[in-house]
């Protein structure tokens, strides 16, 4: 599909938003953060030149120093708590979490209380108290005990359902085709996906739409359709791209 008329439907969309007077929140999210790497330098110049907050969800058990010294003058990107160290403990048989019920819950627990109380040592200007369960799994037993730790918020993917034991601030579009090439989507499924997010908002979900990245894996489809997707959106009057902090309310 020419790549112009890809991106047609969700020009569409955004000019009846702004017929309408409606502003969509859009909100971006980049998983498994460890390392200054050229990779995030990257993607960090792509969202700072379109002026889109950018929320690392950083693993605490393998990052250091050396990433804290990288964000301190990055004031638009915000630092969330990615498990403890993206193990997979499940069985050969079930799907990968590192936050399941295959261990303790008290030991899960306090890796993620540790994870929480090193994150926010280490990047204390622009740490959220928000949890990224490695491969956005959770144990649903666990979720009830994250405000005692700290957490404000949990972010999985999928729309939000009422009525949980805490606020969620979810993902939506994933970029990447895990099963596939483990290399960018096409733009034109990825553009059907943020269409069909944006109609379910206009008929009345207020929930803002999260856009799921990972910048170790980008190839030239990932960092072509992120560029595409910040020029049509990022300047949009019936776009908004807001830093998470912002989202979680007071």
């Amino acid at each position: 599909m020419n790549d112009g008329i890809a991106w047609d439907p969700l020009r569409r969309e955004l000019d009846r938003w702004q017929a309408a007077g409606r502003v969509a929140r859009f909100w971006l999210r980049d998983d498994d953060a460890v390392e200054p790497t050229q990779a995030l330098e990257t993607l960090m110049a792509l969202t700072g030149e379109s002026e889109v907050p950018l929320t690392l969800a950083v693993i605490p058990g393998l990052t250091g120093e050396a990433l804290a010294a990288r964000l301190v003058e990055e004031a638009a990107v915000a630092v969330a708590v990615h498990g403890w160290s993206h193990t997979n403990y499940a069985g050969p048989q079930g799907k990968k979490q590192e936050l399941g019920g295959e261990r303790p819950a008290e030991a899960v627990l306090g890796q993620l209380g540790e994870g929480l109380r090193l994150l926010q040592r280490l990047h204390p200007a622009r740490f959220l108290p928000v949890l990224v369960p490695p491969w956005n799994r959770i144990d649903a037993a666990l979720i009830p005990a994250l405000p005692g730790l700290g957490f404000a918020a949990l972010s999985v993917y999928g729309r939000a359902k009422q009525g949980g034991p805490m606020p969620l601030l979810n993902t939506h579009v994933d970029i990447i085709d895990w099963h596939g090439t483990r290399g960018g989507r096409s733009a034109g499924d990825l553009v059907a996906e943020l269409v069909a997010e944006l109609r379910h908002r206009f008929a009345g979900s207020d929930e803002p739409v999260g856009v799921l990245t990972h910048h170790l894996v980008h190839d030239t489809a990932a960092r072509d359709f992120l560029s595409a997707l910040f020029a049509a959106t990022a300047r949009h009057p019936a776009v908004r791209w807001s830093p998470a902090s912002e989202l979680l309310g007071p």
